[in-house]
């Protein structure tokens, strides 16, 4: 019982490195959202709160 609750486990850790080894590529639009001036994230469209970007 033991056993298989072991291997279950070291199954289920596998499975988890693999989907952490995927690396999924972003747009260019997604990968700059970050503010120019102060280096915050941006969230949608509009002006910085910093109110230089």
């Amino acid at each position: 019982m033991i056993l298989k609750i072991v291997t279950l486990f070291l199954i289920g850790i596998a499975v988890l490195a693999m989907f952490g080894r995927l690396r999924l590529r972003l747009p260019k639009s997604l990968a700059r959202t970050k503010c120019r001036a102060c280096g915050t994230p941006r969230i949608g469209r509009g002006a910085c709160p910093c109110g230089k970007g």
